[in-house]
């Protein structure tokens, strides 16, 4: 009996000893989690449809500002501004889909025209698809469309 009350009271002393210290909720010092961190909400709007058409719209009292919406559920149009910490305001505008995320910005970087042998020899491999089966000519064609956007 005496053993088995030293292991009952070393188990409880060591939950005891584990157990993260009871406090209050942590005060936040002034100037913790930036300028931003008591940012509210001042504006927002929600619209969900049966069929999964949607549009959201929000704006923060920090001057942030979105807005998206979607015909079907699955690709979406929307654009976000926001003030950066350098003082400048960014926008970017952008649409979601079976591209993937394609952002539009002033301050975004441009992609530098495709070389011409590059873009030939796509075109070569669009007339000559090779057999493997996950081999995506739709992706190939996004490709190719992208890349003779660059070069204007």
């Amino acid at each position: 009996m005496y053993k088995q009350s030293i292991v009952v009271l070393s188990c409880v002393l060591a939950l005891a000893v584990a157990a993260p210290p009871a406090s209050a909720p942590a005060k936040r010092s002034p100037g913790a989690g930036g300028p931003d961190a008591d940012a509210t909400v001042v504006a927002q709007e929600q619209i969900i449809n049966e069929g999964g058409s949607y549009a959201y719209n929000y704006e923060t009292s920090n001057g942030i500002k979105a807005r998206q919406s979607s015909d079907n559920g699955v690709s979406a149009a929307g654009e976000y501004s926001f003030v950066g910490p350098d003082g400048a305001s960014y926008s970017v505008v952008y649409v979601a889909d079976e591209n993937g995320f394609q952002p539009q910005g002033a301050h975004l970087p441009v992609e530098p025209a495709a070389p011409e042998h590059v873009i030939k020899l796509l075109e070569d491999l669009r007339a000559n698809p090779p057999k493997d089966p996950e081999f995506s000519l739709a992706s190939l064609e996004a490709t190719l469309a992208r890349l003779r956007a660059t070069q204007g």
